[in-house]
């Protein structure tokens, strides 16, 4: 065995060396299966598989032997590349040799470990591999016995990159450091672009603390700087390096912690950390910009000046040096350290570049307070202001971020903030300004700039007495401020003047002069010292004045520039001297005004001259100059503080009033509304201001609120009869013409001969016309504009003026109704129409020669042809009055179109020619005058639409050239496209008219028409249907979609019902035209057919006869042969309505005139009239029992209709029906014979087979009724139902087997009925009623589920009934349900008896 097992061990090492791996895989594996812990064979198998790259094999067969050495599979995860078990097997290895104390191998081992890392591993696995060698490692003892690394000799010893790092560990921390830095940073830039998508994610500034807080929380970089700075080989630089990595990157800590008591433990590191760089002037500028951020001071002296210059010294080129020395230029500060300094060193102040370098400063609390503080000694109130705020939001999160307070630059800021808002623009922020004023003095009693501050308050609130004790006390406290102290006694001198103490105030001043005497720079406080002394001897009386005058001159003297001063010269030349001098006064006012914008006084003398003189440009300037010198609207501050500044009352609301007025007269209503409403805070009890401010309210459209304006003006002075005007004409323009009506009524009553009321009274009656007739109510709107033209000739009758407007409204009133045929009190429009003709009794402008004949002769009753020429000649009469140019434009547009009216309503060519191109020469000279009016370039289209469509097109691209957003413009321009058959330019004009105007019916009009031709009935039909849907008043729309509608239910074999559903909506829509049109013919008529399809017979006969009465009256002025045919149709519909009424004989009479009227015309359409006629008049005829005659005229019919088969057909039906309603068994066999004759020329001709298996089923004769449906009854069903809509057949069958009383058959053929059609309501009623008279009452009730969730009220109605029946009928039924159908039924129909036996058949049925 043991020869075997050495050979088969040679062989595979052979073969191993050959590099036949296979063969050495065999005869290992052949060793193995004796002894399976061979070693040898266990490793050629290894290497054999490890060859074959069989390498999850060769794994598990290496790990077979307990005993195994590492050093095998090291080499093996080697060979394979797996990374990571090649690094355990390494650490695993220098753990084995680290307990054999073997140092070389070990370092050996641990150097590849931290090799491979290096390469192949991650971060985390390349820090934990350098750490290896750090003192802290279990290797460490071990390896610290290594001999201490020869630099001279690296390659001595295969352990020198492990001895340098024992014996020096400093570069191993700082590639740790390195490699932890690199990770933070890529972890945190990772980690914010990942959370910030998410939703509901924090803000950047949010999202990155709450990273960095996860982050810096748990980093292992401030032990390992600390190493580093404590390590003893580490240099100066690195040291100062380090420590400033650790200084940043403990406040990025520092500054991502809450409120909490670790923030306060860090935020006494990091202050550690700043005190040791500035105490060792180390040049870290984030931690010398820390420290002076740091101090807490309320002046900037407390900042310890010699820190700035140490900061200087260290950074020269940053921000902060630069706004620092700035800062010491502009207070002449100089570096007391220096042992020297040469005079042409001194740096002069640069403004410039002390701003440039604040904006770089942005985080800096100190930088904010230098410039705030330099802004309020500039008197920059407004930069103060921005700089103090942002300061204090920018405090605020300092304080937060490093766990600090600092009172007294908070206090700091807020008292320049405070003065800041006292000074700008006062008292505008003075209510923002008294918050913190109070705030601060509560703190600090002594605050002498907050005393000072609230002094000034309650000087411009007129406060004196209380300001005085405010200066008093900051007399007291500024002892050590000569300036403010001698500034607060001046104060307490001006108030004591206010407040009437003018020997002691005079005394005080003259003392203040003495001190500014003595002290430097103080020119323009001297002229304001003077000019108060000045003003207190003005007001100690005339014999004063004089000496005051020459204290004015003394301030000007001192400071030429100072307004006050100049401002008092001018009262006193105005008001003083004698006579006065209205021109030196002027200057002094002027001078004052330009000097200083916020002299008021100056400024409002200014106005008052400037307006006196009528100099309204001037009086403009000087507002809004003043209105400046205020603050204007924002109050000097910009961004949120604006809205909150709009809010405070203006100081001079005479400026914004006027501005106003200015503004409103320049028609921008939103700035006059803005300035009046300004004046308004200031006096919110001046009448003129709400006045004004209604009529802008008005003017731009927003009549709620000008009527709240108006209102509060009335209420300041109810006698104002303009304010009422305004009232009532705001409620014209809102469409409340009964209120505006009313006040303007209210006024005539007291000023009975006011023009301009007159006048907007007519034309409020002309606008509510309007509005009526829009509405449907012709009535209303009749006396409307009736009482409008009787108004206007009031007017007329007043005074001279206004002419033009009067016969502009009587004009358009009398225009307006010339669309109504006839008038409902034709008494009162005679008498009126009378008058009017009488005053345009000729032709003034030659222009309507053989238009309009004068004297235009008023006929009784009077109409709507009539009241046109009349607004042809009201409107040619205004034209006379030789009217401006706009009015004269307006009136010849107005007699266009007039004329134009008339053209298209006379019957007569040669007149109807004349006023078309009158209407056209009249537009064009309105165009001529107002080129640029889209309207008349559309009316000019219009004229021209039929026969110059080129001229038309022309017109409507200028008018559109003009306006493109007019949609009427549009759809006008569509249909000429259309009207020409060009249908794309058509759809796309009509396409922008409705994007303009999704309401405007044309527009969905000629859609409709555009659908049809492209042969879309359908979409045609529903855009028909939205037309007639909105809301505008458009007649053509209504009689459009009834015509069509009408013509599309003619064409269909529906049944009644059906028919009954669609045309309910035709009905409403032509009773609202023919009420819109009571004369027109086409309307007339066709309502009257609707009404014979519904039943509405009583009115269809009163629109027929309407309808005839029209056309004859017509046709006696023009004889046209149209007409007359319409009348012969009018007729023939009035028979059928007759005979529907049961009026038989006044049908005759019909039908006669008919057939006189077509005798003798042989035309195709007069041979179907003339039937109709025959036929009616003989079923008339057999109605009134003159059977001899009905059978005559019936036999003439028939004659007459042998060319139509349709015609002859019906006629022989009812031929027979009448010879068979004789009675007689020959004249029943003949009816019998004419109808098998109708059956054998048309074999479905379903009217006569009805008829005869009706006369088959009334004599029993079953052969006979079979013969005549068998055939009908085996043809296919879709064939079936087109020749019976009305499922006549069905209904004979049942009938046939219920005659019988075969209700078996008769249920049997209603259910095959029901099978082919579920959806027939009827069919299934029929069903239910056939079961419920079997008893089946269940089944009944099955089949009348499905007919109560469907079909119209009508269906509804008579399955609710049979559905109460079957339920009382049912044994488990509930009575009481069927109690509630019952009645329901009778709800919807109680006209119908069959309901109320029902509803007592359900009683009676719950009472057994």
């Amino acid at each position: 065995m043991a020869s075997i097992v050495k050979s088969k061990l040679k062989a595979s090492r052979d073969a191993l060396n050959k590099k036949d791996y296979k063969a050495a895989r065999s005869h290992a594996s052949m060793v193995l299966e004796f002894e399976p812990e061979n070693y040898n064979a266990t490793v050629f198998l290894a290497l054999a598989l490890l060859e074959l790259g069989e390498h999850n094999e060769s794994e598990q067969v290496i790990w077979l032997p307990a005993y195994l050495a590492p050093k095998g599979l090291s080499r093996f995860y080697e060979r394979v590349e797996n990374w990571e078990k090649y690094g355990e097997v390494l650490r695993r290895t220098a753990h084995l040799l680290a307990n054999s104390n073997d140092a070389t191998k070990c370092a050996e081992t641990l150097q590849k470990y931290m090799d491979l890392r290096r390469e192949n591993g991650s971060v985390t696995q390349a820090i934990e591999a350098l750490s290896l060698f750090l003192p802290e490692s279990p290797f460490y003892l071990v390896l610290s016995t290594l001999p201490p690394p020869d630099p001279t000799n690296p390659t001595a010893t295969t352990t020198f990159a492990t001895q340098v790092a024992i014996h020096n560990s400093l570069p191993i921390l700082e590639e740790i450091v390195s490699i932890l830095e690199k990770e933070e940073e890529e972890t945190f830039t990772k980690e914010f672009d990942k959370r910030r998508t998410r939703l509901n994610a924090a803000g950047p500034e949010q999202l990155k603390k709450d990273i960095g807080r996860e982050l810096w929380s748990t980093s292992r970089l401030p032990r390992l700087y600390s190493e580093i700075l404590n390590h003893p080989n580490t240099s100066d630089e690195t040291r100062r390096a380090v420590e400033a990595k650790l200084l940043r990157h403990r406040q990025h800590y520092l500054f991502a912690l809450p409120d909490s008591e670790e923030k306060f433990k860090v935020a006494e590191e990091v202050e550690s950390l700043i005190d040791g760089v500035v105490l060792l002037g180390l040049p870290d500028e984030l931690a010398w910009l820390l420290y002076i951020d740091g101090i807490d001071s309320e002046t900037l002296e407390g900042y310890d000046y010699s820190v700035f210059w140490r900061f200087v010294d260290l950074f020269p080129s940053t921000p902060m040096s630069k706004l620092v020395l700035g800062y010491f230029a502009y207070k002449g500060i100089r570096n007391l350290d220096e042992e020297y300094e040469d005079e042409n060193s001194v740096v002069e102040p640069d403004s410039g570049a002390q701003v440039d370098a604040f904006l770089k400063l942005h985080d800096s609390t100190v930088s904010h307070h230098i410039m705030a503080h330099v802004y309020l000694q500039e008197q920059e109130y407004q930069s103060a202001i921005k700089v103090a705020e942002s300061g204090l939001v920018l405090l605020r999160r300092v304080e937060s971020d490093r766990a600090k307070r600092m009172p007294m630059k908070e206090k700091a800021l807020n008292i320049i903030l405070a003065m800041s808002l006292v000074h700008l623009f006062p008292p505008k922020h003075h209510a923002r300004a008294i918050p913190i004023l109070d705030d601060v003095l509560s703190q600090d009693p002594n605050n002498v700039a907050c005393l000072m501050g609230r002094g000034y308050v309650l000087q411009n609130a007129g406060k004196w007495a209380e300001a005085t004790d405010f200066f008093k006390r900051a007399v007291t406290c500024a002892t050590r401020d000569p300036d403010t102290h001698v500034r607060a006694m001046e104060e307490c001198a001006w108030c004591g003047i206010q407040l009437g103490s003018l020997a002691e105030a005079s005394t005080s001043l003259r003392e203040v002069l003495d001190l500014l005497e003595s002290m430097k720079n103080k020119e323009v406080d001297k002229a304001r010292c003077w000019w108060r002394l000045g003003r207190c001897l003005w007001e100690m009386g005339d014999d004063r004045r004089e000496e005051a005058y020459r204290m004015f001159i003394t301030s000007l003297k001192h400071s030429p520039s100072y307004a006050p001063a100049f401002t008092s010269l001018g009262i006193y030349y105005a008001d003083f001297v004698f006579p006065p001098d209205p021109t030196r006064a002027s200057k002094c006012f002027q001078k004052a005004f330009e000097l200083d914008a916020r002299e008021a006084y100056a400024a409002r003398r200014l106005a008052e001259g400037f307006a006196e003189d009528r100099e309204w440009d001037l009086v403009e300037v000087v507002a809004r100059r003043t209105i400046e010198g205020e603050g204007g609207l924002s109050g000097g501050v910009d961004g949120a503080v604006q809205t909150a500044a709009g809010r405070y009352l203006p100081t001079n609301a005479w400026a914004w009033k006027a501005l106003g007025v200015v503004e409103l007269n320049r028609r921008n209503y939103s700035q006059a509304i803005q300035n009046l409403q300004v004046a308004l805070r200031g006096d919110d009890t001046d009448e003129l201001s709400w006045l004004r401010l209604g009529e802008a309210y008005s003017k731009s459209g927003r009549h709620i609120a000008a009527l709240k304006a108006l209102g509060r003006a009335h209420e300041l002075r109810a006698d104002n009869w303009i304010c009422s005007y305004l009232i009532a004409d705001v409620q014209r323009q809102a469409a409340q013409y009964d209120e505006a009506i009313q006040s303007f009524e209210n006024i005539l009553g007291d000023l009975p001969s006011e023009l301009g009321v007159i006048l907007s009274l007519a034309q409020t009656y002309l606008d509510q016309g309007l509005a009526q007739s829009a509405a449907g109510f012709i009535g209303r709107s009749e006396y409307s504009f009736l009482t409008s033209i009787v108004r206007s000739l009031q007017a007329l009758s007043v005074g001279s003026s206004g002419h033009g407007v009067a016969w502009k409204i009587i004009g358009d009133a009398l225009f307006y109704l010339s669309q109504f045929p006839s008038f409902f009190d034709p008494s009162h429009a005679h008498d009126l129409f009378s008058r009017v003709a009488a005053l345009v009794s000729a032709d003034f402008s030659g222009h309507l020669t053989n238009i309009v004949s004068f004297p235009i002769e008023v006929s009784d009753p009077p109409h709507g042809g009539l009241a046109l020429r009349l607004a042809i000649a009201s409107y040619d009469h205004r034209i006379s009055l030789g009217l401006d140019e706009g009015a004269a434009a307006s009136a010849w547009f107005d007699q266009g179109i007039s004329a134009y009216s008339l053209s298209r309503k006379t019957s007569k060519p040669q007149l109807a020619e004349k006023t078309l191109q009158r209407a056209i020469s009249s537009v064009k000279e309105a165009l001529r005058i107002e080129p640029d009016n889209d309207n008349f370039w559309n009316a000019l289209g219009n004229m021209h639409f039929e026969q110059q469509p080129k001229i038309a097109q022309h017109a409507y691209i200028r008018a559109l050239e003009v306006n493109s957003k007019d949609a009427v413009t549009w759809t006008n321009l569509g249909l000429l496209y259309l009207h020409n058959e060009d249908q794309e330019l058509a759809r796309e004009t009509l396409s922008r008219a409705q994007t303009l105007d999704p309401d405007h019916v044309p527009a969905w009009l000629g859609q409709a028409f555009l659908a049809l031709s492209y042969g879309k009935e359908v979409e045609a039909r529903a855009l028909f249907e939205h037309a007639v849907g909105l809301s505008a008043d458009v007649p053509e729309a209504d009689l459009e979609y009834a015509e069509r509608t009408f013509a599309k239910l003619s064409s269909l074999s529906q049944r009644r019902q059906s028919h009954l559903d669609i045309l309910l909506p035709v009905f409403f829509v032509l009773d609202r035209f023919c009420r819109r049109c009571p004369e027109d013919i086409h309307g007339l008529h066709l309502m009257s057919l609707v009404c014979e399809h519904i039943g509405h017979i009583a009115l269809g006969l009163e629109k027929t006869e309407q309808a005839i009465a029209i056309l004859e009256k017509a046709y006696e002025e023009s004889e046209d042969p149209v007409i007359e045919q319409q009348f012969i149709i009018a007729n023939t519909t009035l028979g059928r309505l007759r005979l529907a009424g049961h009026d038989y004989s006044g049908a005759v009479e019909s039908f006669e005139t008919v057939t006189n009227l077509l005798s003798g015309d042989e035309q195709p359409a007069t041979r179907v009239l003339l039937v109709q006629a025959m036929f009616g008049a003989g079923l008339a005829s057999f109605k009134l029992g003159d059977v001899g005659r009905a059978q005559g005229l019936l036999e003439e019919a028939w004659h007459a209709s042998t060319e139509d088969v349709f015609l002859k057909a019906q006629v022989s039906v009812l031929l027979a029906q009448v010879l068979w309603g004789t009675g007689t068994v020959e004249s029943q066999e003949t009816a019998k014979s004419r109808l098998l004759e109708c059956i054998a020329d048309d074999p479905e001709n379903l009217a006569a087979i009805a008829a005869l298996a009706g006369m088959g089923i009334l004599t029993d004769d079953d052969d006979l009724v079979d013969a005549t449906l068998s055939e009908i009854v085996s043809l296919p069903v879709d064939r079936r139902h087109g020749l019976d809509p009305a499922r006549d057949v069905t209904q004979l069958l049942i009938k046939h087997h219920l005659g019988q009383n075969n209700i078996s058959d008769a249920l049997s053929v209603a259910q095959q009925a029901l099978l082919h059609e579920p959806a027939q309501q009827d069919v299934r009623r029929e069903t239910a009623s056939l079961i419920l008279q079997r008893g089946d009452a269940d089944s009944a009730l099955a089949i009348l589920s499905g007919a109560q969730s469907q079909g119209n009220i009508e269906d509804q109605r008579k399955s609710s009934r049979l559905h109460a029946a079957a339920l009382a009928l049912d044994e488990e039924g509930d009575s009481a349900q069927a109690r509630k159908i019952a009645q329901k039924s009778i709800m919807l129909a109680p006209w119908d008896t069959d309901n109320w036996k029902t509803f007592a058949f359900t009683h009676c049925q719950s009472g057994s």
